[in-house]
């Protein structure tokens, strides 16, 4: 049953399990866990549709690179489902065995853990299960890149989808404008003994479980965590300590332009590094994209001017020497562009705020930055795309400055993929969470989705947090016992 809760107050004394966030992760692991006797609540902070007041919640300010965060992220149910693109790619059994070149382990679980949930993750986001992951173009050649493999969800909006199944499932209870506060954790018991939840009126109360999951997003669930004065009273969070840390994404930067070989196809490619590539150069994995433009637009006032000085100039092939002026291809130009895997780095983190949003908890900032090895991973990308590129005759490429010089700021944007924050681990030492997701030095706290990743791959991270959040349902059901016992 789905219920407002700005103006049904109709909570229960006590649940099973308490889901924070209905997001994909979020509703994914509500509609396993409840019924047959069990009693399951997930609890959305906005309501069935954008709103300003709820998407004001989401106001984080980033220094290093800009994260935009506000704009990428959407507080309503169904969370950022709600304007997803559908690309899904599986991470690769590499991604779980080849340990980061920084100081930090990767995952301490094996690949197989994931792997068996990729049928039922597929059909959460209706792609066919015989469908495979096949190459959508040929192979560059050569043992550096290999044509990608990914497929496109229609996109799945998990509101719609799922909305007769949160409405009808017996044993859930789904909240909509009921926002959590804070985390109340018990040192006596040694898990969380209620959330306290609040509508936009700072109307609170309690609310008892046996299990709490946080499934918020990297940033929220972070937060969460920090703005949680006993949680800190007792250790479990701390300014030393991992929660927070190792804020990840995908890096999307342009690493040149193109001209297309005689007799190439004009049909856009897309490339992946392949793990001789990584061994060899001891960097991340990167997706490359190489496309023609089609058209050159401009738009504003200025754009007759803009049209007239591009047309006069690519016409007369002097594009290149004025480069320095302004950023633009001429129409028939190719662009290769990029999702490159970013390493852990304890310095990229979330950090809470003196300042307070409409309900009462601090805000976060985002330092987001890069290790060297970052820039390496882009360099050796680059340089290498640029010489197969030549050798195979698809192109001639001119790389950016930045991609081979590493002194040169670089250009890079996010891909709103947000990972790392509560990294799983095998020990508090270097994670928040442990091998099953729960939160290190308590009983019954465990994070869903993406923030659980240690490594981010360069695979985009629906799909792995879906296959990661249906094997916290194997394990919660399975610990739960028997259907009914807890209720």
């Amino acid at each position: 049953m789905i219920k407002d809760y700005q103006s049904q107050k109709e909570l229960r004394d006590h649940y099973d399990f308490c889901i924070i966030g209905a997001g994909p992760a979020g509703i994914t692991l509500a509609l396993r866990l409840a019924g047959n006797g069990r009693h399951v609540l997930l609890l959305e902070g906005g309501g069935h549709e954008y709103s300003q007041p709820s998407q004001a919640l989401y106001d984080c300010p980033s220094t290093g690179m800009d994260v935009y965060a506000q704009e990428t992220r959407l507080r309503f149910l169904g969370g950022t489902s709600n304007h997803w693109a559908g690309r899904c790619r599986p991470f690769e059994k590499s991604d779980f065995e080849v340990a980061p070149p920084v100081k930090l382990p990767g995952w301490p679980i094996a690949f197989s853990e994931i792997e068996r949930y990729l049928p039922a993750a597929m059909a959460i986001v209706d792609l066919p299960a015989d469908a495979g992951f096949k190459a959508i173009n040929v192979s560059m050649g050569g043992d550096d890149f290999e044509a990608d493999r990914f497929l496109l969800s229609p996109p799945t909006r998990f509101a719609q989808k799922y909305a007769k199944e949160l409405q009808e499932t017996e044993g859930l209870d789904v909240f909509i404008n009921c926002n959590c506060v804070d985390l109340e954790f018990d040192a006596k018991t040694g898990g969380i003994a209620t959330v306290v939840v609040s509508d936009y009126e700072k109307h609170r109360e309690r609310v008892k479980a046996k299990q709490f999951i946080l499934a918020m997003g990297a940033i929220e669930n972070a937060r969460q965590l920090m703005n949680s004065e006993s949680l800190a009273s007792a250790g479990i969070v701390s300014k030393d300590g991992f929660v927070g840390r190792c804020f990840m994404e995908h890096l999307n930067l342009d690493l040149g332009t193109f001209i297309l070989g005689e007799g190439q196809s004009t049909e856009p490619r897309q490339y992946f590094t392949t793990d001789a590539f990584v061994a060899h150069y001891q960097s991340g994995k990167g997706n490359i994209s190489a496309a023609l433009l089609e058209e050159v637009k401009a738009y504003g006032r200025m754009a007759a001017i803009k049209d007239f000085l591009e047309t006069l100039v690519c016409d007369v092939g002097l594009a290149h020497k004025i480069d320095f002026i302004t950023n633009f291809n001429c129409p028939g130009d190719g662009v290769i562009t990029t999702l490159i895997e970013q390493f852990p780095n304890r310095n990229s983190r979330v950090n809470l705020l003196e300042a307070r949003d409409a309900l009462g908890m601090r805000k976060v900032n985002i330092n987001w930055e890069l290790v060297p090895e970052d820039r390496h991973t882009i360099k050796s990308i680059g340089l290498e795309v640029a010489k197969c590129f030549a050798e195979t005759g698809l192109g001639f490429v001119k790389l950016d400055e930045y991609v081979y010089d590493v002194t040169v700021p670089l250009k890079v944007a996010p891909h709103a993929h947000h990972m790392g924050t509560t990294r799983m681990a095998s020990a508090p030492e270097s994670g928040v969470v442990d091998e099953n997701c729960k939160v290190f030095g308590t009983d019954n706290l465990y994070v869903a989705g993406s923030s659980v990743f240690p490594t981010a791959g360069a695979s985009n991270p629906t799909m792995p947090l879906l296959q990661l959040a249906l094997r916290l349902a194997d394990h919660l059901n399975h610990q739960a016992g028997p259907a009914g016992r807890y209720s």
